[in-house]
């Protein structure tokens, strides 16, 4: 498995989750590492990328000022810490790596499978 994601769950309005996501070491290396979304009946959503090195992020408009992406380079993972859900944020959420930097889901050549995260009102 080169991309694994978990930490998904049920969380009520106005709690947190956090999600990581494990790479191999081939991947993680040399790749910007970002996070999307899918709502049922939904096209695939930009949630938020971070650089290689972590120096420069990037977030869907949906989610500034609530989640936040960092990695742990030397665990070679990456995370999205979300306050404040949403019933909105309700979707699969996916972590994606690849060598571009920006908000095009085909344009990232490593995804992982998937978590599901469930947001009551």
């Amino acid at each position: 498995v080169q991309l694994q994601a978990s930490g998904g769950g049920l969380v009520q309005a106005g709690g947190s989750l956090r999600l990581s996501c494990a790479a191999s070491s081939r991947i993680y290396s040399s790749a910007v590492m970002a996070w999307f979304r899918q709502a049922p009946g939904k096209e695939r959503e930009f949630v938020a990328a971070i650089s290689r090195l972590g120096g420069n992020t990037n977030y869907g408009d949906s989610v500034k000022g609530r989640f936040t992406v960092s990695r742990d380079v030397a665990k070679k993972l990456a995370y999205l810490q979300m306050n404040n859900l949403k019933p909105e944020d309700t979707a699969v959420y996916y972590c994606a790596a690849g060598t571009y930097y920006g908000s095009e889901p085909d344009k990232y050549a490593y995804w992982g499978q998937g978590t599901q995260v469930t947001v009551s009102s």
